[in-house]
């Protein structure tokens, strides 16, 4: 059926040209997608049949700015696919990403297009200078990089390999949401609930309520899933939960990923092989800060022995605390940690999550986070619900700069639903270049979570942990907002993967400093503000069993290393060798039957192949980076000045070393997180 109306391939008659989510459809998408590849090409063509000398000019920015349809579509749709999905969206996710795979390909294996490139970067890139000069080195490394200098064979199986590529992993990521999904426990017994906070049961409560189930049910989803393995006294319940966790995509169903993580990873080691590379990491580390797989595991390696003496103690120290509370030998396992860890935290620094959770209520913390913004940077942020959402739990906002004019639109989206994935993350939905003329087109920027929801009877009421993954999304965020590049393709986050972090993880600072909990921190009943006491715990609190957290951190890195450093095809058992490839981070002996890499989508589908050490590298950058701060004030306005100049508005338009020492003055030293942490004192 012909259809009249698609809003797609309209102007958009929105407030800052939004995209009119309440009139986009399904049936939309893909003749949106189809024209938008059309025109695509058609663009193409104009550039390779240019009769004129290719110049920078017509061949490169002309490149640069062909495909806006196209671009308009895909952000919509597969921003969508992870906060808004369906099955049917998942089924034309099926058919539409290797067509798109397909039309990449032929514009980056298009050898007219390329020759033309190819003789701009010969003639000209000497006397680019800035961003011109790095648009045109980044347009060419990306041509050669998806293999514009292959030819013959090469170049036919490097097109069927990307293709393979993008199946595999749109059907790993519906496998893991449809897997999350289908497990659910139902607890109809009122004395299994013990230990479990009032908040948690009633979500539980609710819940069942309306799947129309008597009793509670507790899902795998984040704000369900980590009070239940936090607080639930029932050692075989938490055991259930927690193998239903980590089994997840391992059962013989049509979600396994057992055989699509194999798949996955020998066809991301043919692709680098045709490219000349021996590994999938040494092709991806070319282009980021580490360079090489030496330098990452170098990293890894110093994390591992300056960190487990301090875990192992950490660990012992639990070990034995649940002996105690036991009155008999606990033999410690997975499941019991969070549960153990929590009261010894609690009887060391009289401090847990679910005392904090009143004083953490999500409106307030709003507030909070965008005030410590204002405060930094004199931006301020006003809700407008004209502005169309893809949900009606989405929050919009208008966001301004410090002189008053218009900056920004930030999407926010708290809480989790089926139809979005689990975790938390930033993205765009526009980003921000400058046109020709000289106008600033601003970028429209989104922050997703799976927050604890509101009840019948209380509000959104949050843990310190998801204050600091907000604090960390939103740091994102202002990296999108602050963009000021000329050119969209490095505006924003568009930086090297273990650069792309430090924005984030320096805000997670700001969640213990005392004088920034007080702006927000208030009991949602009482409006009393969070006593200092509780600050001081806080504070003293901070550290605790951090060096466990970093073994953790660093075992995903070398599990990701392990997968993406290989030079020969895998063919084994995908859970043995897990446990082999993470094994010199690991501190609990491995569970029988357990899977992380099947269900690990940074690593499989989500950008972060070859790149996980990124979040260690950055906590490096964080760390010594927020030292500045600290020597001259958390809300030092020049300090942030100097970081949205050097840092936050410069997106990918120089390398990330020479943005970071231009803002710190110096290279980063890990001295900072391991004083930070308490492994070393200063």
């Amino acid at each position: 059926m012909e259809i009249l109306y698609n809003p797609f391939l309209q102007e958009y008659k929105t407030i800052h040209g939004v995209h009119p989510f309440d009139k986009i459809k399904l049936e939309h998408y893909k003749p949106a997608f189809e024209e938008g590849m059309r025109r695509q090409n058609d663009e193409i063509e104009r550039i390779v049949n240019n009769d004129e000398k290719p110049t920078f000019s017509n061949t490169i920015v002309a490149l640069e700015h062909s495909g806006e349809l196209l671009e308009r579509v895909c952000q919509v749709f597969f921003n969508l696919m992870e906060a808004e999905s369906s099955d049917d969206m998942q089924i034309l996710a099926q058919e539409i990403s290797p067509i798109l795979t397909e039309h990449s390909n032929n514009i980056s294996l298009n050898e007219q297009l390329f020759l033309r490139i190819k003789s701009v970067y010969e003639n000209e890139l000497g006397q680019l200078q800035n961003e011109d000069r790095e648009l045109l080195q980044k347009t060419y490394d990306s041509f050669v990089r998806n293999g514009a200098n292959l030819h013959g064979e090469d170049r036919e199986c490097f097109r069927e390999l990307s293709m393979e590529l993008s199946k595999l992993t749109v059907q790993f990521a519906q496998n893991t949401l449809k897997e999350m999904n289908a497990f659910q426990l139902v607890i109809t017994n009122e004395d299994e609930l013990k230990g479990l906070p009032e908040s948690s049961i009633e979500a539980a409560a609710q819940l069942a309520e309306e799947k129309g189930v008597k009793g509670w049910i507790f899902t795998l989803h984040a704000p369900s899933y980590r009070p239940f393995m936090t607080y639930c006294a029932d050692r075989e319940l938490r055991r259930k939960m927690y193998m239903a966790y980590m089994t997840q995509c391992t059962h013989d169903n049509d979600n396994n990923n057992m055989d699509i993580v194999v798949r996955i990873v020998n066809t991301r080691m043919k692709i680098a092989q045709i490219l000349g590379y021996d590994t999938y990491a040494d092709y991806v580390l070319k282009k980021r800060m580490a360079e090489k797989s030496e330098n990452v595991y170098h990293l890894l390696y110093q994390l591992i022995e300056a960190y487990t003496p301090t875990a192992r103690h950490e660990m012992e120290e639990v070990r034995n605390y649940a002996n105690q509370l036991e009155g008999q030998e606990v033999d410690l396992m997975p499941w019991d940690w969070a549960y153990y860890s929590e009261k010894l935290k609690n009887e060391k620094y009289s401090i847990d999550q679910e005392l904090l959770r009143p004083y953490f209520e999500l409106k307030n913390v709003i507030d909070g986070v965008f005030g410590l913004a204002t405060r930094l940077y004199g931006i301020t942020f006003k809700e407008n619900k004209d502005i169309p959402v893809f949900h009606p739990d989405v929050k919009t906002y208008e966001v301004f700069d410090k002189d008053g004019s218009f900056l920004a639109v930030l999407y926010a989206d708290f809480y989790p639903r089926e139809t979005k994935q689990s975790g938390a993350w930033m993205t765009s939905f526009k980003d921000q270049w400058i046109e020709e003329s000289g106008v600033n087109s601003r970028p429209h920027i989104s922050i997703t979570t799976n927050f604890t929801k509101p009840t019948a009877s209380k509000p959104a009421l949050l843990t310190l942990s998801e204050v600091e993954t907000f604090l960390h999304e939103f740091g994102h965020a202002l990296h999108g907002m602050f963009a000021n590049t000329r050119y969209a393709s490095m505006s924003g986050t568009s930086v090297y993967r273990d650069f792309v972090e430090l924005p984030s993880q320096i805000m997670e600072n700001f969640a213990i400093q005392k004088d920034f909990l007080h702006t927000f921190a208030k009991h949602y009943q009482t409006g009393e503000l969070l006593p200092d006491e509780y600050v001081e715990r806080i504070v003293k609190a901070s550290n605790f069993n951090v060096a466990y957290a970093c073994l953790r951190q660093v075992s995903f890195g070398l599990l990701d290393m392990a997968w993406y450093t290989r030079s020969k095809e895998f063919s084994g058992d995908v859970k043995a060798y897990e446990e082999e490839a993470w094994s010199k981070a690991q501190l609990f002996a491995p569970v029988p039957s357990t899977c992380m890499s099947v269900q690990f989508s940074h690593i499989m589908d989500g950008g972060y192949s070859a790149g996980y050490y990124g979040y260690k590298w950055a906590e490096v950058l964080d760390a010594d980076a927020f030292s500045v701060f600290r020597e001259k004030g958390i809300f030092n306005r020049e300090v942030a000045d100097s970081f949205r100049e050097n840092i936050l508005s410069k997106g990918g338009t120089e390398h990330p070393m020479v943005l970071y020492k231009r803002f710190r003055g110096q290279e980063p030293s890990i001295e900072a997180l391991l004083v930070r942490n308490g492994i070393i004192t200063k």
